[in-house]
Formats: structure tokens, sequence, C-alpha cells
């Protein structure tokens, strides 16, 4: 991992832009964290929109989890942002757009062939990227795993033994098999899913809660559209958070 460029936010807080090889990211340490004294760490995952347009809202989650002492890192998702064009991808996300233009289903195939790519490729990725932070001094495990496409926090929570908790957000589509995945999930689940979300089935996300296999498991569901979620709810991640990860 090189660093590129760093700058101290206005609450102490270090923000280090970064690559891992070709892959774009940034990782945030809270004032507090040093050697003696390693931030636990917690990977923030995003939608496949661009680092550059997601900045804010990153950079909100990670000032917030700061607070609690935690640090945070992201990388940029396999074709989104100045990554290289995908076209196979690309083809699935203008078939989706057509069927969802048309007012009808959206086919299993067509869910695959955008999720099933992403997860494949994104989840060694994040690997690789918690290789290279975990090496870091002033961070340290327990590791967890916060929001973006479910389908990569579910293949990451069944394949990295080093995260011990999840934030998932319910908001994107889900393929058949990754249901199967979720049932050899075993970590503490903490899923928010925003009722009105109008991208998201609402029961395929219900049904999907109910096929993890974690013992623990909490659903919180609030009232609102897909970037609605209420300040109370991610008050109360970050609380989950910290009886996970300390």
């Amino acid at each position: 991992m090189r660093f590129t460029s760093e700058q101290h936010l206005d609450d102490g807080v270090l923000e280090r832009a970064c690559t891992l090889g070709e892959i774009p990211g940034f990782l945030w340490t809270p004032a507090s964290a040093s050697p003696s004294a390693p931030a636990p760490l917690i990977l923030l995952g995003h939608p496949p929109l661009g680092l550059r347009r997601m900045y804010p809202r990153l950079v909100a989650r990670a000032r917030s989890s700061a607070a609690e002492g935690f640090a945070t890192a992201t990388i940029e998702l396999p074709g989104s942002g100045d990554r290289p064009r995908w076209p196979a991808v690309e083809q699935a996300r203008a078939d989706l757009r057509r069927a969802m233009e048309a007012g009808g289903p959206v086919s299993d195939e067509i869910v695959d062939a955008l999720v099933l790519p992403l997860v494949d490729r994104a989840v060694p990725e994040w690997q690789a990227a918690l290789d290279a932070l975990l090496a870091l001094p002033g961070i340290d495990g327990p590791v967890g795993y916060s929001g973006g496409v479910i389908s990569v926090g579910v293949r990451l929570a069944v394949a990295e033994p080093r995260v011990s908790a999840a934030v998932l957000f319910a908001g994107s589509l889900v393929p058949r098999a990754v249901f199967e995945e979720a049932r050899r999930v075993t970590i503490p689940l903490h899923v928010l899913l925003q009722w009105d979300d109008e991208g998201n089935d609402r029961q395929a996300a219900l049904d999907l809660f109910d096929a993890f296999g974690s013992r623990e498991k909490t659903l919180n569901a609030n009232m609102g559209g897909h970037t609605g979620v209420p300040q109370f709810a991610g008050e109360a991640a970050d609380r989950f958070f910290t009886r996970h990860l300390r």
C-alpha cells in the first residue's frame, strides 16, 4: 500500500489517500491511534458509483467512526471510478435499466451477471487491502465491515475470518446463490433496511435476513428511501461496532 497524500481534518482525523497496486482508496485514523494503542479497523463498503462521488458520505461515516476510536478504510470497486471499464458489467447495468424502465421483473440472469462477477473480484481485493492495512502501525484487529453492496459483505463475512462483525445495508439486488452463502454467515450482524427504498426488493431483503446463519443478528428497518437512513440508525450501527470490536 502506497500513500499519495494526507491531510488532518478539523476534528483531528488523519485522512490518507492511498493505492493498492492500481486500486485507489482512503484510510482514516483517529487522533487517538498509535503503535502502542492501535485502533480497531472498519472497512467501509460503498455502491459502485466511484469514490469521488461517494466521498462526502464516506468521510462522514469515517469521522463518525473515528469519534468512537475506530480507523476506517475503503477501496474503489472494480469497474468503478477511475478504474478500467468492465464491459460485461456495464452491459448488465444497461440490461437492468431497460428491465426497470419497462416495469417488468428483473430476471435472475441479469442479477447474476451484474452482481456475481463484482463479488468474485472485489472480495479478494478487500482481503489484500486488509493484509496491507493490518501491517500498518496504529491499526489492529478486530475488524468490522460496514455497508456497500450487500452481496460483497456476505461473501466477505464467509471468506474472511478476520472480519468479526458487520453492518450490512439492504439496498442492492441479491443473486439466489448469495442466499445460500448467507446461511454460512455466523458473525454478529446489524442490517439496515429502508422500508421505502425504490430500488430494493423489500421481501428479498427480509428473506436474506432470515437466511443469515448468525445467532446474533438485528434488523433495523426505517421508513424512507434509499438515502434517507435516519441519524439514530447510524448511531445504532456505531454502538454495534463498539460492542463487538472492543
